[in-house]
């Protein structure tokens, strides 16, 4: 009777530490997958005249399937985190651009996320929005146009870890 417990012993911790060892890749596939199919994470964007590193935004998601945007860092040389979006015309007018939240309203589509807005800090201007995830998840195309998508700019934001 000892025996066949040591014996069941032993297969129960074998197959549970296998259950877990299996539990945990998967969970890191799953995580990995999450990941790289949604824009929600932080963002390096890039200015647009001289193609360097110019903030990070976080992108996140509200609870409601909604995801918002906001600066989390200010990266380019001249940053000054107390500057202020003094060119903003609605609410954010003379706020600090440094936690901002210059995307919001983001809704899943079939094809990336849309019917959202984005503020350009450095105009004040607020444009419809739309963007898809390219690469496997490591970067972000962001779309801001007026009216309609073909009138307006893109920028490749890259993921960070």
């Amino acid at each position: 009777m000892n025996r066949i417990t040591g014996r069941t012993v032993a297969f129960a911790a074998r197959a549970a530490t296998q259950l877990a060892l299996a539990s945990a890749l998967l969970g890191g596939a799953i995580a990995a997958y999450a990941q790289t199919d949604t824009p929600v994470g932080v963002w390096q964007t890039v200015d647009d005249h001289t193609g360097q590193p110019k903030a990070l935004v976080q992108i996140s998601d509200d609870g409601s399937g909604q995801l918002s945007g906001k600066v989390i860092k200010g990266l380019s040389a001249n940053n000054n985190p107390e500057r202020k979006c003094t060119a903003c015309t609605d609410a954010r007018k003379d706020q600090p651009i440094l936690g901002m939240t210059v995307i919001d309203g983001m809704k899943k589509t079939d094809d990336g996320w849309d019917n959202g807005h984005i503020l350009d800090p450095e105009n004040g201007k607020v444009y419809r929005c739309k963007m898809h995830v390219e690469d496997g998840g490591h970067k972000l195309v962001v779309r801001g146009y007026l009216g309609i998508a073909l009138l307006g700019r893109s920028q490749t934001w890259i993921r960070q870890q």
